[in-house]
């Protein structure tokens, strides 16, 4: 379909506006970016106002992303070593996999000892544009995340004295950490910082962002045509900033019940924002995860329930906006969606002599 047939669709739909049901779907708005203007480029005239519209609401990533190399090398070293686990067989890397799109790809991680999680492992990658981390939103920035899993008796299980204990007998780390942080060296503080570097490296430029700078060959009919109903459908409500989501807390099922039309039982991890801060009206709330890479990091959601995209799509435009896509919507709406799988950077890779 062409986009002129497409946006021909779209008028016959109605576009969907930012009314009460999408406004009361916005936990917290102040926490949301403010409204920037866009300027559309001149040699652009004919593009679609939704398109303007997608361009105010997104951003694109920086280029270059800026970070301290000695210490990122060292940060990847720490985030790809199962030390850091109690009985020596995880890794950060064991639930963020670099070539699995940042995650284990599984519908919840595994722990040491073959515990199985309750929830599903987001992406790594851009996490450092997120506004809190975990879906729950308990970790201010990415210092303060990388200190649970390895406490986490379902995770690492292990102790941050332990790990502190463990690395101070090799001679390589102890070296490396006085030459990164040359006024303490190897701290629980500074593990944890250096694995934050490493992660705030993970940038993936993607197709996306080379159009929201005002190239429309970036992309092809088909991804401009699904680009458009995301916009107009409402998706930009929640995804958006520059990592096409992590911007708020949205309740899961704004507009209609996502658990019931699940049907398994709720479970702990269901309870979202609320296990954090035992308010009810934070009940089944998480952080609006990030888009970029998402066709690489199923299953979706918090709970791992969707096992392919279209789903992911067609549930999210159900239970969040009460819009029920037909087939060909969400197949555009898709293609948009892989339009934001990055380029990993050669070195988010463990070299291979490490």
């Amino acid at each position: 379909m062409s986009l002129r047939s497409s946006l021909k669709l779209l008028g016959a739909l109605g576009a969907v506006t930012l009314g009460a049901a999408s406004l009361e779907a916005c936990h917290n708005p102040r926490e949301r970016p403010p409204a920037r203007e866009y300027t559309e480029p001149s040699t652009h005239p004919a593009t679609p106002p939704e398109l303007r519209r997608l361009r105010a609401s997104l951003q694109a990533l920086p280029d270059p992303v800026e970070f301290d190399q000695r210490k990122m090398v060292l940060g990847r070293r720490l985030f790809h070593d199962t030390a850091l686990s109690v009985d020596n067989t995880l890794s950060c890397a064991s639930c963020h996999a670099i070539n699995q799109g940042g995650t284990d790809r599984r519908r919840t991680s595994l722990g040491v000892r073959g515990q199985v999680g309750g929830i599903n492992s987001p992406t790594v990658f851009n996490a450092r544009y997120h506004f809190v981390q975990f879906w729950d939103g308990r970790a201010a920035d990415l210092r303060a995340q990388a200190a649970g899993p390895v406490a986490n008796p379902l995770e690492m299980g292990n102790t941050w004295p332990n790990v502190v204990a463990t690395l101070s007998r090799s001679p390589d780390y102890v070296a490396a950490f006085r030459e990164s942080y040359p006024s303490d060296g190897l701290t629980e503080a500074n593990i944890r910082d250096a694995i934050a570097v490493y992660e705030e490296a993970l940038v993936t430029p993607a197709p996306l962002d080379r159009f929201l700078r005002g190239d429309d060959r970036a992309l092809n009919d088909e991804q401009r045509e699904g680009a458009v109903l995301f916009e107009s459908v409402g998706c930009t409500t929640c995804h958006n900033g520059i990592a096409v989501g992590g911007t708020s807390f949205q309740r899961m099922g704004a507009v209609r019940d996502y658990f019931a039309l699940r049907g398994t039982p709720l479970t702990p991890e269901d309870a979202g924002r609320f296990n954090v801060t035992h308010r009810e009206a934070d009940r089944h709330f998480f952080k609006v995860p990030t888009l970029r890479n998402v066709a690489e990091t199923g299953p979706w959601f918090h709970d791992g329930h969707a096992t392919t995209l279209e789903d992911a799509v067609r549930t999210m435009a159900a239970v969040q906006l009460g819009r029920d896509l037909d087939a060909a919507q969400v197949q555009r709406i898709v293609a948009f969606l892989r339009a934001m799988t990055g380029t990993i950077p050669a070195y988010a890779a463990l070299p291979t002599s490490t």
